[in-house]
């Protein structure tokens, strides 16, 4: 047994690590859980040394699973959320966190506190917007930046090393103070033709980025071989310091690489497959030869998934955080677990088979319960159910789930839309992440938006995606494109129900108009 490649997939929830043969089948698999401090609604934090501890002990885990031998593994690849790590010159955490207890020296991706910054930065109008579809997000890098050096002063003094999450994983695993292609186009404002926006640091009080956070000049492709493994990651990891270390990627995008892998090498025709990545959030990622902008979605980013392609990515921010939300909030909900999902979702078919195609229909969910990413492009958007009445049983908890799952799927189908507007094709969405295992949500995406879904035949697109990276880098394939096209794994086809579509068609003309009602309530 030789070759063999490990893959590393740090989500909002947990670290999952996969063992991967040299052709993309999936050996073993282990995930360990990381911590998440809630501190409000808007904020949200990690601790980056747990979250490399739950990486080590995935590792272990996958490869025990596997039962492969440290010495068989040639490479690893990183992927991860869009987190902002901080740490001083000495390597130390600093705290992100208003109590100042620096264990949480992370921003979660999903971290909104800097809304009123976002809204700076796009106020300025700089031309770097225009790789934003427009607007700055909150989730975005320099507005985080903008809100930690106001409000805690005293982290950005000492701020000597600013990273994205996946960017800290390779760090940690090398020694190397690379940043992904990945992170610094998507999430940083950093453009591979003019480098970095300095007219608009200056006017963001940011013109001391480079000292506080360490960033490069430029940026380095995915799959880069970042060199091997240090004696201190071998032996966190389980690994040996023979195995090669591969820039990363976001974890989104490590989906689209691994759902997307046969297409690679079609740099003409690769905008006919856009891939959905469906978890905690949502992405619809698109690539093509040229750069297509679009009004309220993000990119298009040059060069950060495959070097030559053009990624266009249309979001929403809570999808499956939407539906653990419900859970919580409705008071027959509990604690959002797998078994409460399936045991929910088991119901759904029960009520459907009962009452018919009207089931629920009363209800009408907008899911913009953490603004809308695109294609409104609107942060401090929020939610609106409509229909609700005093009913507090599990079958009401049950008809507030499906149809919140519809609104996610109608939110989607309006994204699609916004992309095959230009020129990216509609009628078949590659899907990935967490939501490709889920029925019930397959068949919500295929017929609310009239598309063909294609599930991927591997058991987990994200970390096929992370082995792609890993092949790279360890020399297996000439680039990421040609191990991509070799490691695919295929997928299945799930067309939509024509029936169910024509329905839908009414129930996304009601979302369309609460959107426009929100839009006239808020002006008022």
């Amino acid at each position: 047994m030789g070759g063999l490649l490990v893959a590393v997939d740090v989500g909002t929830g947990s670290a999952r690590a996969g063992v991967l043969s040299p052709t993309g089948q999936l050996l073993g698999r282990a995930d360990h859980p990381i911590a998440m401090r809630r501190t409000g609604a808007l904020e949200a934090e990690h601790d980056s040394s747990q979250i490399w501890e739950a990486v080590g002990l995935a590792v272990k885990g996958a490869m025990a699973a596997a039962a492969a031998p440290p010495g068989a593994v040639a490479g690893i690849g990183f992927d991860a959320t869009c987190s902002l790590v901080v740490r001083d010159r000495d390597g130390a955490p600093l705290s992100v966190a208003r109590d100042g207890d620096t264990r949480w020296d992370t921003m979660v991706w999903l971290d909104h506190r800097a809304l009123a910054e976002a809204a700076e930065c796009t106020a300025t109008g700089d031309p770097a917007l225009a790789s934003l579809g427009g607007v700055m997000s909150p989730e975005m890098q320099l507005p985080k930046l903008m809100w930690l050096k106001r409000h805690l002063p005293e982290t950005w003094s000492r701020a000597a090393y600013c990273a994205d999450l996946v960017d800290f994983l390779t760090f940690s695993a090398t020694g190397s103070l690379a940043r992904s292609q990945s992170t610094l186009a998507c999430k940083w404002s950093w453009n591979p033709a003019t480098g970095w926006p300095r007219a608009l640091l200056g006017r963001l009080g940011l013109a001391d980025l480079g000292e506080r956070s360490g960033v490069p000049l430029a940026a380095t492709p995915p799959g880069t071989d970042l060199g091997p493994l240090t004696p201190t990651a071998a032996a966190a990891l389980g690994l040996t310091i023979s195995t090669r270390v591969s820039a990363g990627l976001i974890d989104a995008h490590a989906g689209a690489l691994g759902v997307l892998g046969r297409h690679a090498m079609d740099a003409d025709g690769i905008d006919r497959h856009p891939c959905l990545i469906a978890g905690t959030s949502n992405s619809i990622l698109a690539l093509a030869p040229d750069p297509r902008p679009i009004p309220g979605v993000w990119g298009p980013y040059a060069g950060a998934i495959l070097p030559d392609l053009w990624l266009l990515e249309a979001g929403q921010s809570a999808t499956g955080a939407l539906l653990d939300h419900l859970i919580r909030w409705h008071p027959a909900g509990g604690e959002p677990t797998p078994e409460r999902h399936e045991a929910i979702a088991t119901r759904i078919e029960e009520l459907r088979q009962a009452e018919g195609p009207g089931f629920a229909e009363h209800l009408h969910v907008l899911p913009d319960f953490h603004g809308n990413r695109s294609p409104l492009a609107n942060p401090a958007a929020l939610g609106v159910i409509s229909g609700l009445g005093l009913e507090t049983d599990f079958d009401s908890l049950c008809r507030l789930y499906w149809r919140a799952a519809l609104g996610v799927a109608l939110g989607m189908r309006q994204n699609l839309l916004a992309l095959q507007r230009r020129g990216f094709a509609a009628d078949r969405l590659w899907l990935g992440g967490g939501h490709a295992r889920n029925p019930l949500l397959v068949e919500l995406y295929a017929d609310a938006a009239g598309v063909t879904i294609v599930r991927p035949n591997t058991p987990d697109a994200v970390l096929l995606g992370g082995a792609m990276l890993a092949a790279t880098a360890a020399g297996l394939y000439p680039d990421l494109a040609h191990a991509a096209a070799a490691m695919d794994q295929g997928g299945s086809d799930h067309p939509p129900d024509p029936a169910a579509n024509r329905r839908y068609d009414r129930d996304y003309r009601i979302q369309l108009e609460m959107q426009r009602h929100r839009q006239v309530v808020e002006a008022m």
